[in-house]
């Protein structure tokens, strides 16, 4: 059985950016959904012990959407930090290092990021991952979907589901996510990227 995972800080931390009404509903009305129906999905089925990450690679239907979306939530929900001066609030050691040698540059890099999250159609998940070598990708997934299916170790993630702005930002899905840069907890990024 899956349980609603705990946030790594408090509801309110990440305001003004993510406010904590949009924690309560996000993570603890729309994510304990996800949680909830999985874990009636997978009883009886060869899904029942089976870790998430692999139950999101095999599954297909309402099981993928739903294990998809834990999988997607728990991620986005652990990249936080209260919030940072923008400026100062880069990526360090080995990622940052990385970045540079792709993209020229960090902002070249979050321009891109940013333009692939606001331009993404209907609801889904912009993600930085990387390859077995180390490369990095920017990736477009629509629905549930995570780039771990497509061989990728996945980073850095944007939820772009209107859940995840609507009552902070309304139709302003750019500025919600120019916002999150300055609450992206970057070690918790390397250490992804490190494994």
């Amino acid at each position: 059985m899956f349980k609603l995972i705990d946030l790594p800080y408090a509801p309110n931390a990440l305001e003004p950016v993510i406010s904590e009404k949009t924690i309560s509903f996000h993570h603890g009305k729309h994510l304990q959904g996800y949680v909830d129906n999985l874990n009636k999905l997978i009883q009886g089925t060869q899904y029942e012990n089976m870790p998430l990450e692999e139950i999101v690679k095999t599954s297909t239907g309402g099981m993928f959407n739903n294990a998809g979306q834990i999988l997607n939530h728990n991620l986005y929900f652990e990249q936080f930090q209260a919030p940072q001066h923008e400026e100062n609030n880069l990526p360090t050691g080995k990622l940052a290092a990385q970045i540079e040698k792709q993209w020229g540059s960090f902002q070249a890099f979050k321009e891109e990021f940013t333009n692939k999250g606001a331009t993404l159609f209907g609801s889904g998940w912009v993600w930085l991952s990387a390859q077995e070598d180390g490369t990095l990708v920017i990736t477009q997934e629509a629905g549930a979907n995570n780039p771990i299916t497509k061989g990728l170790e996945p980073l850095l993630t944007f939820d772009v589901w209107e859940h995840a702005y609507y009552l902070d930002y309304q139709n302003r899905r750019p500025a919600h996510l120019q916002a999150l840069w300055s609450i992206i907890n970057w070690n918790a990024i390397e250490d992804r990227f490190s494994k």
